[in-house]
Parts: structure tokens; sequence; C-alpha cells
């Protein structure tokens, strides 16, 4: 880890201003960065540090931070510092019957897949139903923990119908599209129901995705049907909150106005 810092500003706080003096200190923070080329990993002044720097109380200090870890700009780490963030990265997973391997690959990044579990069970409430089946008919569960380009990124449930997903036993699953896998058998993706919410981590989800319990997470939640509108897939996954914003392309309908593109 790079253990640059930012040097010494260039101009303070301006206390006749009318804008507080955390946005100030904000934007005195990014301009910062820019200037010294800081990158991901960076470790940037402490609360006291900046205390003394700014002349300004440590409650400003800890707004500022605050605001920054929220907006994605820094992370704070308990115990070791403020660092500056690694920029989250976009993905139109929610919005398109794109999976993860798919979108980070159209960008030129690596997924790799690591098998947690991969068995017939039966099939719950809640999955007969997104899967249109008798609770308790066997389904194949894939639980995967899924890293791009080395770091951990989400964890995956995928169940599927027993004749869609008896194949994906014979796959290599680590390096592949599971898409693209069901897609070489027939079956293929045309329509599918996702949605996203916001969740904490468990602690064994924080295990996993090398985060600390109580972290942000991002839940997608998504069913596949093929031509003949029969669901062959659905799954759960978590979605490390640092790492990943989601996009959203928005079009006008005949009878609305929506905006074309919004990004958080």
């Amino acid at each position: 880890m790079t253990m640059s810092t930012l040097s010494a500003p260039t101009h303070g706080i301006d206390r006749q201003s009318a804008a507080p003096m955390y946005d100030q200190l904000k934007q005195l923070i990014v301009d910062g960065i820019a200037r010294d080329k800081l990158g991901p990993g960076d470790l940037l002044p402490g609360e006291h540090r900046m205390c003394e720097q700014y002349g300004i109380s440590r409650t400003v200090v800890r707004q500022a931070l605050a605001q920054l870890e929220h907006e994605g700009v820094v992370e704070r780490v308990k115990g070791k510092g403020t660092f500056v963030a690694r920029p989250k990265t976009a993905e139109s997973l929610v919005h398109t019957l794109a999976g993860l391997f798919e979108e980070v690959e159209r960008r030129g990044g690596h997924v790799h897949s690591e098998i947690l579990r991969h068995e017939r069970v039966p099939a719950s409430v809640d999955v007969a139903t997104a899967l249109q089946l008798t609770p308790g008919e066997p389904v194949v569960a894939l639980e995967r923990l899924r890293s791009i380009d080395g770091e951990p990124w989400s964890l995956t449930t995928t169940w599927m119908p027993e004749d869609v997903g008896g194949i994906t036993f014979e796959a290599e699953m680590a390096e592949a599209s599971l898409y693209a896998i069901l897609a070489e058998q027939g079956w293929h993706a045309v329509r599918g129901l996702r949605s996203a919410e916001a969740t904490i981590a468990s602690p064994e989800q924080s295990k996993l995705l090398h985060m600390s319990p109580g972290s942000a997470l991002l839940l997608l939640r998504s069913t596949s049907f093929d031509i003949k509108d029969r669901p062959i897939e659905h799954f759960v996954a978590f979605h490390r909150g640092d790492r990943s914003r989601f996009e959203f392309e928005l079009r006008a309908s005949e009878s609305t106005t929506e905006l074309v593109h919004v990004r958080e």
C-alpha cells in the first residue's frame, strides 16, 4: 500500500463564506487528492492533523469525511486511517439480462468464481414460487464467491430446475459464464424480473467478501425466463456496496417523459 499523504493546503477555510465548513473541507480534500495525484489506497492525514491544518474542530472533519465516504471518495478503516477509495465499478446488471461475467468481460476485466456449493436440494417455498415449481421439488443450487481481478466482489446463489441445472455438474464453472453454459445447451434467457435493494453484511458474508461486519451490500434478486416463458434460473446476489455502482438507462415512452440516463 502506498503511504502518500496530502501536501499542505494551498488555502484554508473561508469563515466568511456562506458554505458550511465541512463542505469547504470536502472540496479542499478532493482538490488535494487531484493536485497530489493520489490514488486508491493512499493514506490521507488523520483527523487531528486536519484539525491543525485547517483550524477547525474534529466534528467538522468527521462530517466532511463521512460525506466523502458516502460518496465513495475515501474509505475509513478503523485503527488504520482514511484512504483514497477505489472507484466504484459501474454495473448494468439491474436493467439487462447480462450476468456479472458478461458485464465485466465487456469492459476488459476478469471474473473468477469459487464454488462454495453445487448440489441438488429440495426447493424452498421462495425458490419454488420464483421457478413456478412445487415446494420440495428438486432444484440445482449453485453458490459462488465471485471475484473481479482478484478481489472478492459478490456472493451469488443460483437455483435452477433440475433439467436445466443438471447440465452444470459437468461444466467448468470457475472461469465461465453460467448463462453461456446454459445457452450452449439450448437454454436462452429472453426476459427477466430483477430487483435491487440495500442491506448489510452478515459476519459470514463479511469474512468471505473481506469487509467489516455490518458493511453496506447491494442485494439483487432475479428470475430469468426462456422463450416459452418458463423460469430457467433464479438468483440472489450480494454485491459489495463499496465497490459497485449500478447504472440505469431509461427511455421515454410515448405517454411519459423520463430521464434517459441516471447514474448513482
